[in-house]
This record gives structure tokens, C-alpha cells and sequence, in this order.
């Protein structure tokens, strides 16, 4: 049998046996090596030659992730939380759990509740690139409001859609902040890697339709499936909305109004950094770049303490550090199958197999990519792996470059939402359950994956017939 072909299904098996996925990586590709001919030696040298693609995006990640602990440290998300807390509070609208609202003041809770959604979905897509906290915010921002969406009865099911959401949709159609690492520096710099020429091609005009698929999951979520009352209990919580002295208490030292002014500053030259070298298209890595400064002027201006700067960047760096193993495995797993050269017979065999129906290729390369990613839980996982196939695979089968980008970013991005193992669906739930009463399975990832999954692969499998 063809050694890609065993060594792609023996990860996805391993990942579904809940096999570490670096470690199944590793597996997969010296399997797939010594069915490839290539002897464990070099499969192992092969491999380790390849593991220098990623280094670039995981160092990049790890920087993310220290200033996105700096930020947090500074006590700026904290400070949005009490900030909206005290919005909502102050209008009146939310009763005990069960209680009953005048007309009047049911119309006001309906427009709290729209405003905290859209603060939330604000917040998600901000994580990503202005505030590039990744899913830092979620644990800081979200307990403290819970007794707010009690007393408006939301379903919380409803709200982790809209984190899920703001957290995929943003990075896999705008190429700022991790948008930049999973458009620019993964799926388009893998995509010229296996042969195809993608220069003058904006990503964004390849990924607009797959992003309207998420809009319309959200408002399906949001207007339809959990429009609904649902009653949760008020349980106490170990979350303090400020100290004594009006500082908010995120950290050893609080937070003052000095610390939030650099965090403000460090942010806003974080973003205008990665936007002044995206458009002036510099070589250097913009987002890298851009987390390096952030990180300096933290350090500069004392606003992260010496004594504090070695456990806020080590935690920084530890929250964004296994998907940067994940994505360097993938890339030396990627190295290896290319090595083999059996890419070119699984495509041959593959274009075979669809005898020319685009249709029926693009489907079954979507729902590849969707079991992919839900085993793995990283959409930026798996470009490298379905990248070396995919991209020889639909240049056989007609598809244009268009249509060959959006297909390989949609079937990367599938199953993000509603894996069990993904940041998307393990950050709102963290928030969610603070108080015990939002279970991971049934409120966050089957809710997702109905809401998100089936129309990303609706319009994936559109834009592959239109583009």
C-alpha cells in the first residue's frame, strides 16, 4: 500500500485512541518512512531536517504567549470584565434566576444581553490580533459575568458559539496576528512548498465565502437554536472584582492605571508594527517582530517587574507551547512523506478514484481535513500534514490556485470548532464552568460542531465549485 496513504490514517488512529499528537506524529512518519523505503535512519534524519519549517511559527507562538501573560498580568482584561460588569448592573435588567420581568424591562434585558454577546464576540475577535491574548482572556473575563447571565437567564451554550467563533473565523480570513501565522506563514507558505504559485493572490478574496458559513453558524446560534430561557444556579465564586486601594487584584502587585496605559501602548505597537510590515511586505516575520516590541516595552517601562518577568513569560510561553511542538512535528511528519515519493501515486491513484468530479474531490478532501483536525485538535496542525497532498490533488482535478486555497484553509480550519482537544472549544469551557454547571461535551463542543462544522463545510465545498 502507498506509505502516505498508511501513515496519514495511522496518526488519525492513534489521535482517536488519545495518543499524545507529537507523539503520533513521530510514529506516523517513521511508519510511513520504512514502508517508503527510506530505512529508519533516514526517515529520522529526514525527519529532523524537516522540523526547522516550524521553528519560525512556534517561536512566534511562544512570544504571542508571553505577552498575552503580560497583558493579562497588567490586568487589562480584568479591567474590560468589571468595566462591562458594572454596564450591565447599572441598567437594571437581571433578576434571580426564575424571577419574572415587566415588559418593560424584559425589552431592556433583551438589549443587555445583545450588548454583552456583542462585548464577548468584540473581545474573542480582539484576541486574535489587537489584543493578541489568545484565549488568555477567556478565565479572566467570563467568571465574573457569569452571575450576570444568570440573572438574564442566557444559555451558555449560546455564548461559548460566540467565542468559538471570534476565535476561529478571525485568524483563518484575517491575515493579522495568529491570522498572519495560519494564512501567510502556514497554509500559503506550504502551499508554494509543494508547487503551486500563489504570488498576487490576496488569501482574504479565497477566504470570504468559507467566513460566511461561520457567520451563518453564529446567527443560527444566536437568533434560533438557544434564543430559549435556561436557568443556572448562583454559586459563589472565587473571583474578586477589585482591592481596597482600586486596584484590580490580577496579580501580586494589582493593576494601576499605569500599568493598563503600557499595556495600551504596548498593544496598539504591537498591531501597528505587524500592519506597517504586512503592507510595506517585509521579509522579516511581522508578527514575531511585533511580540518582541510589545514584550520591550513591558520590560522598559517596569510595567512588568524584573522579579515577576520570569514566571509572567515562562506561564506566557507554556500556554502556547504545545501547539508550537505540534505544528514543528507536523512539518518533520510533512518532510518524511514528501521523502517517500509515494505523494504523487496517492494523488494519481486519488484523481483516479474521482475520475475528473470536482464535486465529489472537494467534498472527500473537506471531510478528510475535518477528521484531521478533530484527532489533532489544531487547525494549524494540520496544513503541513494534508498540505503535500492536497495541493498536487486539486491541481490534477482543475482547481484553480482560488480554489485550491480556499479548499486546503477551510479543510484545515474544519473541526477546530468542536474538537475536544482544541484551544476553541477548551477556552470557553474553562470560563463557562467556573462554577461547575457547563459541561465541556454537551454545552460547548457538540454545540459548536453543529453550529460551525456543517456550514464551514457547506461553504468550503461552495467556494471550491465558484472560485
Amino acid at each position: 500500500m502507498n506509505s502516505v496513504l498508511i501513515a496519514v490514517l495511522l496518526v488519525l488512529l492513534l489521535a482517536v485512541l488519545r495518543v499524545h499528537v507529537v507523539l503520533a506524529l513521530l510514529i506516523g512518519a517513521v511508519v510511513g518512512g520504512l514502508i517508503g523505503g527510506l530505512g529508519f535512519s533516514g526517515t529520522m534524519v529526514t525527519f529532523q531536517e524537516g522540523l526547522g519549517g516550524g521553528a519560525t511559527i512556534a517561536l512566534s507562538y511562544a512570544l504571542l504567549g508571553a505577552f498575552a501573560m503580560a497583558v493579562a498580568s497588567a490586568g487589562l482584561p480584568r479591567l474590560l470584565a468589571d468595566w462591562m460588569v458594572r454596564r450591565i448592573a447599572g441598567t437594571g435588567t437581571a433578576e434571580e434566576p426564575g424571577g419574572e420581568l415587566t415588559p418593560a424591562r424584559k425589552r431592556a434585558a433583551v438589549v443587555t444581553e445583545y450588548g454583552l454577546i456583542a462585548g464577548i464576540l468584540a473581545m474573542a475577535v480582539m484576541s486574535q490580533n489587537l489584543i493578541p491574548v489568545h484565549i488568555a482572556f477567556i478565565p479572566l473575563l467570563i467568571p465574573p459575568l457569569l452571575r450576570v447571565m444568570n440573572g438574564l437567564r442566557m444559555d451558555r451554550r449560546l455564548v461559548a458559539c460566540v467565542l468559538t467563533f471570534g476565535l476561529v473565523t478571525t485568524y483563518m480570513f484575517l491575515p493579522i496576528g495568529f491570522g498572519r501565522i495560519y494564512l501567510e506563514s502556514i497554509l500559503m507558505g506550504n502551499i508554494n512548498e509543494a508547487g503551486l504559485d500563489t504570488s498576487g493572490i490576496n488569501v482574504m478574496s479565497a477566504m470570504w465565502i468559507p467566513a460566511l458559513g461561520m457567520v451563518a453558524g453564529l446567527l443560527i446560534a444566536v437568533f434560533i437554536s438557544y434564543r430559549r430561557p435556561r436557568t443556572y444556579r448562583d454559586v459563589p465564586l472565587a473571583v474578586e472584582s477589585g482591592t481596597a486601594d482600586g486596584t484590580t487584584g490580577t496579580g501580586p502587585a494589582g493593576v494601576s492605571r499605569y500599568r493598563i496605559t503600557v499595556s495600551v501602548i504596548a498593544i496598539l505597537a504591537c498591531f501597528a508594527i505587524q500592519l506597517v510590515m504586512t503592507t510595506l511586505e517585509i521579509d522579516a516575520d511581522p508578527l514575531l517582530t511585533g511580540a518582541l516590541v510589545g514584550l520591550a516595552i513591558f520590560m522598559a517601562t517596569g510595567a512588568v517587574r524584573w522579579n515577576e518577568a520570569d514566571d509572567v513569560f515562562t506561564a506566557g510561553m507554556r500556554m502556547m507551547a504545545l501547539i508550537g511542538f505540534i505544528m514543528i512535528t507536523a512539518q518533520g511528519f510533512a518532510a518524511v512523506m514528501t521523502a517517500t515519493g509515494d505523494i504523487p501515486a496517492l494523488v494519481a491513484s486519488a484523481a483516479e478514484v474521482f475520475a475528473g468530479n470536482r464535486p465529489a474531490a472537494a467534498l472527500a478532501i473537506l471531510l478528510v481535513g475535518l477528521v484531521v483536525t478533530m484527532g489533532i485538535g489544531s487547525s494549524f496542525s494540520t496544513l503541513p500534514i494534508i498540505t503535500a497532498i492536497y495541493v498536487p490533488l486539486c491541481m490534477s482535478m482543475g482547481f484553480s490556485p482560488l480554489a485550491t486555497i480556499s479548499i486546503i484553509g477551510t479543510a484545515g480550519a474544519l473541526g477546530d470548532a468542536g474538537s475536544p482537544a482544541s484551544d476553541s472549544t477548551l477556552g470557553p469551557t474553562s470560563g463557562l464552568n467556573a462554577d461547575g454547571q457547563h459541561d465541556h461535551i454537551r454545552d460547548t463542543v457538540i454545540p459548536t460542531f453543529i453550529h460551525y462544522n456543517l456550514p464551514l463545510l457547506a461553504a468550503g465545498w461552495i467556494a471550491a465549485m465558484i472560485l
